[in-house]
């Protein structure tokens, strides 16, 4: 049980009045999720399509609305009524749906374009289990003031500038850690949840977002770490190819393509970042709930990499964009895939302008997305061609992350699977899915500091590309196994 220094976390139950989970609310970070702008207006949700039924439930809710404008104790803010029942209709939909406010659609864009203001994480905040009600980091974003402090996936914030964040809507603490740049903000974190929490002091800053980062491995491989799909990405991709062209005598001879940890971004750069590495042929397929809402992502002509070896690394916090291209590629049998079972994000957000974006705008669920085999990834998450758990010394066992699953009203989760699927994970994890043995966790070790994590994935990685035959036999086993599942279902 974690300690804050008021209390310790409650097991009460507290609702937020924003997002009840929010895996793409940000502070200063990229934003989650297969996002497309401006698709919608809302002159699309025409008058004739409400029935008289729906039109007496709002009458209904204008007589609420007015009495409690007329008879409450104290004097309401309407709009803050308003705002409340919006946020309230929209908490019915999937965890994903919410109304952005003006401020918020601004910085959404901000976001989208690569470069904002803030601390440099991604954060959410849990409604349920022992979490609950205090912002929980889902990543910090390379050299910003939150990872040169030291934060850590899974660390909470319980205090901002003194104030319990117990209490507070994920939207209120967010609103706390953002400010001008160069003034500082003292936060309470909880790392080891059986520990009192420790003091940080940031210095907020603009923070730049490098959605690609890029070096040579061994001399003869490229790395290319995607931390989200923002306007930049395929720009930056490109870049990096160009400079391993540069770089390494005869160009790289194979590549890794690490999007874990990645929460996604704009749909289109998933799209171009996997048509970098295919040529032509379906990338991926978006489907709504009326026929013209299906499209298909087609790829154009040429292999950027003229079909040297990939390897996509990724986790349980690479979603929705980074499923995309791990799909695509996978489906394709252009690239393996090694880590552990990705995040299951497998819908789009259209974000709707309400009135020209100055009263904000809907992030509002609007398709799934399938790879080009057809497999829908919502609540599922692709699994890797080679599983890769990894633990390191001090760690008994693997700590088990949340997934799309696990959120609130998530979509494709009846409530009568849960128990189902909980008694199927305890089997497999006594003995291995489908019956074969289960992976053990990997024992990785140390940095000569004892402190720095050796990263035994990407090392595997760089192991198989160096063996041209074991990356070939590799894939093709992979592709025989889908073959076989498929074929079995």
């Amino acid at each position: 049980m974690v300690k804050s220094p008021k209390h310790a976390l409650r097991s009460s139950t507290v609702h937020s009045r924003g997002k009840r989970y929010s895996s793409g609310a940000l502070v200063a970070a990229a934003c989650g999720g297969a996002l497309v702008f401006g698709v919608l207006s809302s002159a699309v949700f025409a008058r004739p399509s409400i029935s008289a039924d729906t039109f007496r439930q709002l009458d209904l809710f204008g007589e609420v609305f007015e009495q409690v404008h007329e008879n409450y104790v104290a004097d309401p803010v309407d709009a803050d009524l308003i705002k409340g029942a919006i946020d309230g209709m929209l908490d019915t939909l999937d965890p994903h749906s919410s109304y952005l406010s003006a401020e918020d659609y601004q910085t959404m864009q901000e976001q989208t374009r690569g470069s904002f203001a803030g601390l440099g994480i991604t954060v959410q905040m849990d409604n349920e289990g022992p979490d609950k009600g205090y912002v929980k980091v889902v990543s910090p974003i390379d050299d910003t003031p939150a990872a040169r402090a030291g934060m850590k996936t899974d660390d909470l914030i319980v205090e901002i500038d003194g104030e319990d964040v117990y209490g507070m809507s994920l939207d209120e603490a967010i609103s706390k850690l953002k400010g001008e740049k160069g003034t500082k903000i003292d936060i309470g974190v909880v790392r080891d949840r059986e520990k009192e929490p420790f003091d940080l002091t940031l210095v907020r800053d603009i923070v730049n977002v490098p959605s690609v980062i890029s070096r040579v491995e061994n001399d003869q491989f490229g790395y290319v770490r995607i931390t989200n799909f923002s306007e930049q990405t395929r720009d930056g991709l490109m870049k990096a190819l160009k400079s391993f062209d540069k770089d390494i005598p005869g160009g790289a001879k194979g590549l890794v393509l690490d999007l874990r940890s990645n929460p996604g971004g704009l749909l289109d750069q998933a799209v171009a970042v996997s048509d970098t590495f295919l040529s032509g042929g379906e990338i991926v397929s978006t489907r709504g709930r009326r026929p013209r809402d299906t499209m298909r992502e087609m790829g154009t002509p040429g292999d950027k990499l003229n079909g040297k070896p990939v390897i996509v690394l990724i986790n349980g916090g690479s979603a929705s964009a980074s499923e995309i291209v791990a799909g695509a590629l996978q489906d394709r049998n252009r690239a393996l895939l090694l880590g552990t079972k990705s995040f299951g994000k497998g819908s789009v957000q259209t974000v709707i302008p309400l009135q020209n974006g100055l009263q904000g705008a809907l992030r509002l669920t609007t398709q799934r997305y399938y790879t080009p085999s057809g497999r829908s990834i919502q609540a599922m998450g692709i699994e890797p061609d080679i599983a890769m758990p990894v633990i390191y010394p001090g760690q008994d066992e693997l700590i088990e992350r949340p997934g799309e699953k696990d959120l609130p009203n998530a979509l494709d989760v009846a409530e009568e699977d849960t128990d189902a699927e909980a008694e199927t994970e305890e089997v497999a994890a006594a003995d291995g899915e489908g019956g074969e043995p289960k992976v053990e966790p990997f024992l990785c070790s140390f940095e000569e500091d004892g402190e720095t994590p050796v990263d035994c994935q990407l090392k595997r990685a760089l192991e198989i590309l160096a063996d041209a035959s074991v990356y070939g036999q590799a894939l093709a086993d992979a592709g025989a196994a889908r073959t076989e599942h498929a074929s079995a279902h």
